[in-house]
């Protein structure tokens, strides 16, 4: 099957809430395909020299979707990365457009139970205030990871494992990876 290439670029993007896994997805499903991996908020502290949660407080929201999005303009230029970005991303019309001129879009879809087990520290993670806050927050967000994604995959009560392993199938099945 021919790769699904858009416009000379064939990045893979992982979205989906905090906590979803889609930075360990995109960790392992680089080491199995070996393919290089990056994380969004990543870039955006490397580009900055400040963490996201230090960007939010000290810059505000504002400014930090502005750095995403540049961040995600200058992915322009690389090949066949897979990569995890951050939860808030869908937030930002123009990163929605971004990511499927560029690639093929994944929404990791799972409960906020989920997440919520998974956060070990909160204060890293600036969209989380509270249980409840991150459940509104969820809900706000659910449509716009919909609207992104080009698959969806649900990861409800599935280890890691397992979802790199499915997600894995799924991609080499539309000659994406």
């Amino acid at each position: 099957m021919a790769q699904a290439v858009k416009h000379g670029c064939d990045h893979v993007f992982f979205v989906g809430f905090l906590g979803a896994g889609k930075s360990t997805l995109a960790r392992n499903l680089g080491r199995m395909f070996h393919r290089r991996f990056v994380d969004t908020d990543r870039l955006v502290e490397r580009r900055c020299g400040s963490t996201v949660a230090r960007v939010f407080e000290e810059l505000g929201e504002d400014r930090f979707r502005e750095l995403e999005t540049a961040v995600l303009e200058g992915l322009r230029s690389e090949r066949s990365l897979l990569a995890s970005c951050g939860g808030g991303v869908v937030e930002t019309p123009r990163n929605i457009e971004l990511m499927h001129e560029m690639g093929y879009c994944v929404y990791l879809d799972g409960d906020l139970d989920d997440s919520l087990r998974q956060i070990r520290r909160s204060d890293t993670r600036p969209d989380f205030r509270s249980a409840e806050h991150a459940a509104r927050l969820l809900e706000h967000r659910r449509p716009l990871y919909r609207q992104a994604a080009d698959l969806t995959v649900d990861i409800r009560g599935t280890s890691f494992t397992d979802v790199s392993y499915t997600v894995a199938e799924l991609l080499l099945e539309r000659g994406l990876i």
